[in-house]
């Protein structure tokens, strides 16, 4: 039975400092085989985090199935207020893992990263400038990637086909894109005429790439309001990132990339680098930043299917698509090649 009358009930919720979100699921069963530096990978991916954020950064962790020693480590993590927020669940797979650590909060920015992320100086500063430089701006990443500039992009294409303020430009940090191939295994990912040109996009106040993967992104916090799928039957891939990308465009946002790279990835073996680039960072955790003005918009559902559609059936097909990337600053043989 109930007696009395809570005390919280109809009281609205308190408001806190904190404007940007940023959410990690972790999935470590054990430290053997593939896991078996995940977990200093891990303590890598967060100490970053920590130093390169600043404190109005509300740090999210789901606890995706993980061994009891990262459960530990996350649980003292939270006693020290380094992380604000742990959700404990079996393996439900990365998204649906992600999709746990969105709900139940409404931040105006919010980052989604893997577990191995190694975070970067001025990773923040970077994106929010981004934010403010370009308004339609739903998604950004913090790493540059040449051959992300059709996925899920055509809206960019849209608003700016005939810009002469979106051309190819020279690739800001090739290095990082051949660590980046590295570091998934493939090497050869980026071919020379990625490592010399990126497709950007630019004005007066900032110069962006077109285009976002998504290992890591911060998001117009708008884009999540209103989700139309809060599932996937898929623990990785099979289309399940979607879920994530796919509402930037539908809301008539451009997904885009910073045009220096200010995060890296390590995959699941330690190596060298990654402590000497940790011990490089500098303690930004104090730093002062203020949220970036995101100005609503609004996209009609019609409208963005006409959009889409010109993207796939006409400007995606071969010949044309290659005009046009030669229309916006390379060569034909380029063109063949990128």
């Amino acid at each position: 039975m109930r007696i009395g009358f809570n005390p919280k009930k109809d009281k609205q919720q308190l408001p806190n400092d904190f404007f940007h979100q940023v959410v990690i699921p972790v999935y470590i069963p054990n430290q053997e085989g593939y896991f078996k530096d995940t977990f200093t990978i891990l303590q890598y991916c967060l100490e970053s985090l920590f130093r390169t954020s600043h404190s109005k950064t509300f740090i999210t962790v789901v606890n995706n199935g993980s061994c009891k020693e990262v459960v530990d480590y996350l649980q003292k993590l939270f006693n020290e207020n380094k992380i604000h927020e742990i959700v404990h669940t079996s393996n439900i797979g990365y998204v649906n893992a992600m999709l746990k650590g969105i709900v139940g909060h409404k931040f105006p920015l919010m980052t989604t990263a893997d577990a191995d992320v190694m975070f970067l100086n001025n990773w923040q500063l970077e994106s929010y400038r981004i934010f403010e430089a370009f308004p339609k701006t739903g998604a950004i990443c913090p790493s540059p990637s040449p051959k992300m500039l059709k996925f899920y992009s055509y809206n960019v294409y849209w608003d700016k086909f005939l810009s002469q303020k979106m051309i190819f430009s020279p690739t800001k940090n090739p290095n990082a894109l051949k660590a980046f191939a590295k570091s998934v295994g493939n090497e050869s990912l980026y071919k020379q005429c990625h490592l010399d040109q990126s497709l950007t996009i630019e004005n007066k106040k900032a110069k962006a790439v077109v285009g976002a993967g998504h290992y890591v992104v911060t998001y117009n916090g708008r884009i999540f309001d209103e989700l139309k799928k809060k599932h996937t039957d898929f623990v990785l891939g099979g289309g399940s990132d979607d879920l994530l990308d796919k509402p930037v465009v539908e809301k008539g946002y451009w997904r885009l990339s910073t045009e220096d790279n200010f995060t890296y990835h390590m995959g699941n073996v330690v190596e060298p680098w990654m402590e000497n680039c940790l011990k490089g960072l500098d303690d930004q955790s104090q730093m002062e930043l203020f949220c970036p003005k995101l100005k609503p918009i609004k996209e009609f559902k019609i409208f963005n299917r006409i959009k889409r559609l010109f993207f796939l059936k006409v400007l995606s097909r071969k010949p044309i698509w290659q005009f046009f990337l030669q229309y916006k600053g390379l060569t034909k043989q380029t063109a063949k090649e990128y």
